[in-house]
């Protein structure tokens, strides 16, 4: 399935030596490194995910402490993995495939394949003129507010 997978939960993205592991896996087989590099962001996305929306929930003062925040750090750091290593969202396959699109593409390639830019298209004002809106009567007649003193709204004093 996936080499995340198969390392244990420590060779994560907050793991220096799974990096430089990573990084020397990268050197010699690039594709090995772009599925594990993606797994690992998308962990780190549900994480980040999970966190913000537990900062969204009011906390009780019963169970407010320092420590608390630290274990249910570590507990999100672990769901996001294990979600990673059951198909998470699919965010690390998105990536993979982009990535290796891109690795098959010369710069040049890629620079082709962009739609040109006319420079026929007419520019956008800056400040477009505003025009003025057309009310209807019934409407003016709707709004026509009395004042207490006998006078209309629309009437010159």
């Amino acid at each position: 399935m996936s080499d995340l997978s198969t390392n244990t939960s420590s060779s994560t993205y907050l793991d220096f030596n799974a990096l430089t592991r990573l990084k020397g896996e990268a050197a010699q087989d690039p594709s090995k490194a772009i599925r594990q590099t993606s797994e690992q962001f998308e962990a780190y996305f549900i994480q980040q995910m999970m966190k913000t929306m537990r900062e969204s929930i009011e906390k009780s003062d019963l169970v407010d402490s320092g420590n608390m925040d630290m274990y249910q750090d570590l507990m999100d750091k672990e769901v996001s993995l294990q979600m990673v290593k059951r198909g998470g969202m699919g965010l690390a396959d998105m990536m993979e495939r982009q990535m290796n699109q891109a690795q098959t593409l010369s710069t040049q390639d890629a620079l082709r394949q962009r739609q040109p830019v006319s420079m026929n298209a007419p520019a956008l004002p800056l400040n477009p003129p505003r025009e003025p809106m057309a009310i209807k009567p019934a409407a003016v007649e709707a709004y026509r507010l009395e004042r207490p003193n006998g006078f209309k709204l629309g009437d010159k004093p």
